[in-house]
């Protein structure tokens, strides 16, 4: 798909009201005009000038600037991307080239999601999940760009040109959706209100999107299945040790399997194309490899946590950019994952290095451990849920722009390097009307047997914010005597801390007292279920719509 579209010329505007008659432009004066939309987005002069054409229509309707703000953005970015790509052709070194790389790959991505979002049935269910979820992701990729040329000492000025106006326009998207949303459907809503803030009128952690009943009854161990997982393979999201497992590819380390690689494994399930699901089994074994995932629709199933083991080192200490660095990568959607180690054994001392990195869209982690130090976990993307998991680190180590769930899983922190400070999360929303995020329900928040003889030398707190509007919400878990009182820790300076949502629901344990939390204006204890029940799954990843088709355990609500 991403070929075809870099072929397809630059798409233009008349085609658009030829194919598309609903969205003509009336002149009566009946709603608002451009001036009115733009107003109300977070860059109004970009909006206003990459949609001048509409500026002499006295009234522009909601399906049309919806449609065209999208369009633009595509444009854009197409333009973007082929300026990205001849960058390449420069004398770049080795570390510059790693960063223009992750740009390229990045680039692609927003001009799928992009255009996907386009072509979106708004008669679909899951439609406005997956609109913004989309939105969201093509935005954060440009982030993530950016801050791969950072990591490397590059430039910033060398990239930014190809970055901010598809930046903005993107933005400008994602306020335009909620905004049509809300005129038809907020309550309370009128023609002065702006969502340029991104604040909701039904408070600061409310969202207008609801989302309709699935036909699937929710339960905590449901077992449903997706219409790609067929009937045979059902059991091998259950299958215990002890049973014979049936796959289509088998990695063994001893020989008697396929292939001694999951990487190969993996090249080798690409092959075959199409929308078929692949399973592969990884038998119980070390693999010291750097794994790869593009293709949708993959399923890998192990022995079980420490038994079947992907490890890897690389890391921004030894000189890969952060979104490089990880052990096992995987950006095809609907990506599946149960009794798998993923580890990246680089050290404190080489800082970020990557154990699993996530764009996959609708993925999902069952009884996996993620081992590592600074940034073991990149939840980098787009919806993801994580259940009986084990996630190790010490700074920021589950961290990322993606709306992800994580249900009983255990959070073990590390023992860091003399003088850091431990902090779980580093949640990286960058826009208010991103629907990201991080949920950690249910969950137990300990020591690992490293950090417990000298706990009390270091401190650890839940998050900090990465970006300007970082969201995380800790419900209804287990946080032993490990956390700092203060709860959370700053950025840098006041950075953040009034833009940030971060929130506490019913936590037990030590190290749960609020009493003491920090005075920020972006940090809540929740009390009221109903806020709360905006971090769950159901809301936060949509989940009633798929999460019942995976096999997986899971609860909606609270």
């Amino acid at each position: 798909m991403l070929q075809t579209l870099a072929l397809l010329p630059l798409l233009t505007l008349l085609p658009c009201y030829i194919l598309h008659p609903s969205l003509a432009i009336s002149n009566a004066e009946t709603g608002p005009d451009i001036r009115w939309w733009c107003n109300r987005t977070p860059y109004p002069n970009s909006c206003t000038h990459s949609m001048g054409h509409l500026a002499h229509a006295s009234h522009v309707e909601e399906s049309h600037i919806h449609h065209m703000s999208i369009q633009v953005a595509l444009d854009h970015a197409v333009q973007a991307r082929a300026r990205a790509i001849g960058l390449g052709l420069m004398n770049l070194d080795k570390h510059e080239q790693s960063a223009w790389s992750d740009c390229i790959e990045l680039y692609e991505a927003t001009v799928q999601q992009l255009d996907l979002t386009l072509r979106l049935n708004p008669l679909n269910p899951s439609s406005h999940s997956d609109e913004r979820s989309w939105l969201s992701a093509a935005l954060t990729n440009l982030d993530t760009c950016r801050t791969s040329f950072s990591e490397v000492n590059v430039s910033v000025s060398t990239i930014e040109p190809l970055l901010t106006n598809v930046s903005e326009l993107i933005s400008n998207s994602l306020a335009i959706i909620r905004l049509v949303r809300w005129h038809a459907h907020g309550p309370g809503f009128g023609p002065t209100h702006s969502i340029r803030s991104g604040h909701r009128q039904e408070g600061p952690w409310a969202d207008p999107y609801a989302f309709p009943p699935a036909r699937h009854q929710e339960g905590s161990h449901n077992r449903g299945f997706p219409d790609w997982l067929l009937a045979e393979d059902r059991k091998l999201l259950e299958v215990s040790e002890r049973e014979e497992m049936e796959a289509d590819l088998v990695v063994a380390k001893d020989g008697t399997g396929d292939f001694t690689s999951v990487g190969k494994a993996v090249d080798e399930a690409s092959k075959g194309g199409g929308n078929k699901r692949i399973v592969i089994y990884v038998k119980k074994g070390v693999y010291e490899e750097n794994v790869n995932v593009e293709m949708r629709n993959l399923m890998l199933v192990g022995d079980g946590i420490g038994k079947s083991v992907i490890t890897g080192s690389k890391s921004a200490g030894g000189g890969s950019t952060t979104y490089n660095s990880a052990t096992f990568a995987v950006t095809g959607e609907r990506f599946m994952a149960r009794g798998i180690t993923f580890r990246n054994t680089a050290g404190p001392a080489k800082h970020q290095a990557v154990a699993l990195r996530s764009n996959s869209d609708l993925s999902v982690f069952y009884q996996c451990s993620f081992e590592g130090y600074q940034d073991t976990l990149y939840v980098h993307s787009l919806r993801q849920f994580y259940r009986e998991c084990e996630v190790y680190g010490t700074v920021d180590f589950i961290f990322g722009n993606a709306a992800v769930v994580f249900q009983s899983c255990n959070i073990y922190v590390r023992r860091p390097m003399s003088q850091q400070k431990n902090t779980i999360t580093a949640q990286g929303r960058t826009d208010p009307n991103q629907n990201t995020g991080i949920s950690i329900q249910y969950c137990r928040v300990r020591a690992a047997k490293d950090l417990r003889p000298a706990q009390n030398s270091f401190e650890t707190f839940l998050g900090r914010p990465w970006k300007e509007n970082s969201r995380t919400v800790y419900m209804e878990t287990y946080m032993d005597d490990l956390i700092s009182p203060a709860g959370w820790l700053e950025w840098s300076g006041g950075f953040a801390l009034e833009t940030l949502f971060y929130g506490e629901f019913r936590n037990t344990g030590p190290g749960s007292n609020t009493s003491k939390r920090v005075k920020w204006g972006g940090y809540h204890v929740i009390t009221d279920p109903s806020a709360a029940s905006e971090f769950t799954a159901r809301n936060l990843i949509a989940g009633e719509m798929w999460l019942p088709s995976t096999g997986v355990p899971f609860t909606l609500d609270l």
